[in-house]
């Protein structure tokens, strides 16, 4: 089996979270699960992220519409960051006199 796979009944069951919350995130499209042999299985690449919902769902009673709404936003704050940290880079070449490209 895959190292970066672990059985969502083990992590549940570890991390004291209902299946049925895992399977509902699966459902709404904010985790993937992989199905492979007759087990369900969560991308340790994606714990964080379903850490993040776990808490939001328990310890601050937010719903799924309220977790991917606030993951939305979340998406979008960290692009428009990257967007200003893009931005800053050109301003700063500007101001020490390099010419900009024609767009």
């Amino acid at each position: 089996m895959e190292t970066d796979l672990i059985i969502v009944s083990d992590y549940c069951r570890e991390s004291h979270i209902e299946q049925s919350f895992v399977v509902l995130l699966w459902q709404e499209g904010l985790i993937d699960i992989k199905q492979e042999e007759g087990r369900e299985y969560l991308f340790v690449s994606q714990l964080r992220d379903l850490e993040r919902y776990s808490r939001m769902y328990y310890d601050l009673s937010i719903n799924i519409e309220g977790i991917d709404a606030i993951r939305h936003l979340l998406s979008r704050i960290e692009d428009m960051q990257h967007e200003l940290h893009r931005l800053r880079g050109r301003l700063r070449r500007f101001e020490v006199g390099e010419e900009y490209p024609e767009y």
